[in-house]
């Protein structure tokens, strides 16, 4: 009786130094996936997973957009500078004295009014 209860004692001492040694090559082997304790936890370790590959997937969706932002702000920069030479030169083109001497160029009949302009009533 008491070497059977000796047997049982040496076998769970024996089991306990398992459970709690873990070598790398058991880390490497993934014989410690079968333990216990990665048994029970299943189910929280792959909500921990799904949330890595959600937050991996949320940064990298964001900082695309970064960029994308990036480039339009520059786009838009580009294009108010087009604008504003392009409203330039109209503003110069459109002057009275330049609008004459294209006239003045063409051999035109027009001529500047030399009276005042007035209202119809």
């Amino acid at each position: 009786m008491e070497k059977e209860k000796e047997e049982t004692v040496n076998k769970k001492a024996e089991e306990g130094k398992k459970k709690k040694r873990t070598s790398l090559k058991s880390i490497l082997g993934g014989d410690i996936l079968a333990t216990d304790f990665f048994r029970r936890q299943t189910k929280l370790l792959v909500l921990i997973m799904v949330f890595i590959i959600f937050y991996i997937h949320n940064r990298y969706a964001s900082q695309q957009q970064q960029i994308e932002i990036d480039r339009l702000k520059k786009e838009l920069i580009d294009i108010k500078y087009d604008a504003l030479t392009r409203s330039s030169e109209l503003m110069e083109k459109s002057r009275q004295s330049r609008i004459e001497e294209y006239i003045s160029s063409k051999e035109s009949d027009l001529q500047t009014s030399t009276n005042p302009p007035y209202l119809i009533k």
